[in-house]
């Protein structure tokens, strides 16, 4: 069975590599972790660009299966583990909502946090993937607002995990504004035992990375 397999998680903290460990708490199975210092090159290790040549994290080994990408790592784990319930089966309506947010984050929202980070100009031409801001924030607020209580309804999944991720970054750097929607919806999260295990078990890692 693909759920037996050993599971590695290169991880280090704080990155987007905090988005999958929440879902590994989330999931509740045994992974081990192994942590790496980018700022002192543990990513260009030989032993680690044969496993993702772009030398990022988060990476996981399941098996002799490579996953990258968090969004992506995020789908795999929700499949490969059906009985914990994160994702809707693939024949139920609601897979195609689950799909559509999933990866909302990773193609649409960060590449907008980040010309907001970065204060670049921006058109809505085809070549941007969000249009443009004044289009994406009430939408993202309209997606968040009917939440239910959860992003696809009464159940908890992996959206919320991803998706969830980046709305909490937003506000906590400031490139989503102040709102209760927003702001109700995440204490959601940070009242969810697995987000709280992440964010203990991450926290050595996070400062000691600020010290290095």
């Amino acid at each position: 069975m693909i759920s037996n397999r050993k599971l590695t998680f290169y991880h280090t903290a704080p990155s987007r590599g905090n988005t999958v460990h929440w879902m590994l708490q989330e999931l509740g199975i045994e992974f081990d972790v192994k942590m790496l210092n980018l700022r002192q090159g543990d990513g260009q290790a030989a032993e680690f660009l044969e496993i993702n040549p772009l030398g990022k994290v988060p990476t996981i080994v399941h098996g002799n299966i490579v996953v990258t990408e968090a969004a992506a790592i995020c789908c795999y784990l929700a499949d490969a583990f059906p009985e914990v319930g994160l994702a809707p089966a693939f024949d139920d309506p609601a897979r195609g909502d689950y799909m559509r947010w999933l990866f909302f984050s990773p193609s649409t929202l960060e590449p907008a946090f980040l010309d907001r980070m970065l204060k670049r100009e921006v058109d809505d031409s085809s070549l941007n993937s969000y249009r443009d801001w004044d289009t994406l924030e009430p939408m993202l607020l309209d997606v968040v607002g009917k939440a239910d209580p959860w992003l696809i309804g009464k159940n908890f999944t992996t959206v919320d995990v991803v998706l969830g991720s980046a709305i909490r970054f937003g506000r906590m750097f400031g490139m989503l504004p102040e709102n209760p929607v927003f702001d109700t919806y995440i204490s959601q999260i940070d009242a969810r035992p697995a987000y709280v295990r992440m964010q203990e078990i991450d926290a050595p890692y996070a400062v000691a990375g600020m010290q290095d």
